[in-house]
C-alpha cells in the first residue's frame, strides 16, 4: 500500500510542477505524465472518477501536443516597428517589468536616437519585444529580447537572429549578460561569451552564407 502511495504523490507533484512551467509545450508535456500516473493510481486504489478523469486529461494532452508537435500547425510571425515614445510600449514595460528584472536584472529602457523597437507578432499576438541600439553599420547591441509567457519556445529568437537581422545586413549581434536562464537561452541562439571595454557581454556573429 505504501507504493501504490508513493504512484499517488508522484502523480500529484508533476502535475503540480506543470502548472508552474511558462512554456506551453512543457506543461503540456509533464501534465502528461502526471496525469498518466495519476490516473492509474486511481484505478489501482478503486477511486474510478479519479482515474477516468486524468485519463480524459492525457488524452486532452496528447491532442494538444499533437498540435504542437507532430502537425507543426503553421505560424505567422510579423515585425512591428513602433517609436520610443509609444504608449503601448511605456504600457507593456509597466506591465511586465518584474518579469523583465527576472531574466535582464541590469535592463532600463531610455531612449536615445539610435534605439530600435520592435514587437513580435505571433499569431497576431504581441508575443516578443525586442529593443536594440545600433553601434555601427553592421552591427546592433540588444538591450532586450523578451517573450511574454507562453511563448518561450526559442520560435520567436530563432525569428528575430537568423532571419530579420540577417535581412538588415547586421553582421555581429551584441547582448547584455542576464539570469542564467537568460545567458543558457543566448547560448542556445548561438551567442557566446566575449568581453568589450573590460565588461562581459555575448556576441552573435551572423552567417551570412546560410
Amino acid at each position: 500500500m505504501q507504493l501504490i502511495h508513493v504512484i499517488g504523490y508522484i502523480g500529484s507533484a508533476l502535475i503540480l510542477i506543470s502548472l508552474m512551467m511558462s512554456s506551453i509545450v512543457r506543461l503540456r508535456i509533464i501534465n502528461f505524465f502526471g496525469a498518466s500516473v495519476f490516473s492509474i493510481y486511481g484505478f489501482i486504489i478503486g477511486a474510478y472518477p479519479v482515474g477516468i478523469l486524468n485519463g480524459f486529461i492525457v488524452l486532452v494532452d496528447i491532442y494538444y501536443l499533437s498540435e504542437i508537435l507532430i502537425k507543426k500547425k503553421e505560424e505567422y510571425f510579423h515585425v512591428l516597428e513602433v517609436k520610443t515614445n509609444s504608449d503601448y510600449l511605456r504600457y507593456f514595460l509597466n506591465h511586465y517589468k518584474n518579469d523583465i528584472k527576472k531574466f535582464i536584472p541590469s535592463f532600463s529602457f531610455i531612449p536615445c536616437a539610435t534605439c530600435h523597437v520592435m514587437f513580435l507578432l505571433r499569431n497576431t499576438v504581441p508575443a516578443g519585444l525586442v529593443i536594440s541600439e545600433y553601434t555601427d553599420d553592421d552591427s546592433i547591441h540588444v538591450r532586450l529580447d523578451y517573450a511574454i509567457p507562453g511563448y518561450r519556445d526559442f520560435k520567436m529568437g530563432k525569428y528575430v537572429f537568423n532571419e530579420i537581422f540577417k535581412q538588415r545586413k547586421i553582421k555581429k549581434i551584441y547582448s547584455d549578460p542576464g539570469s542564467e536562464k537568460h545567458n543558457r537561452y543566448l547560448i542556445k541562439m548561438g551567442f557566446a561569451k566575449s568581453e568589450v571595454n573590460g565588461k562581459e557581454i555575448f556576441c552573435l556573429e551572423v552567417d551570412r552564407n546560410v
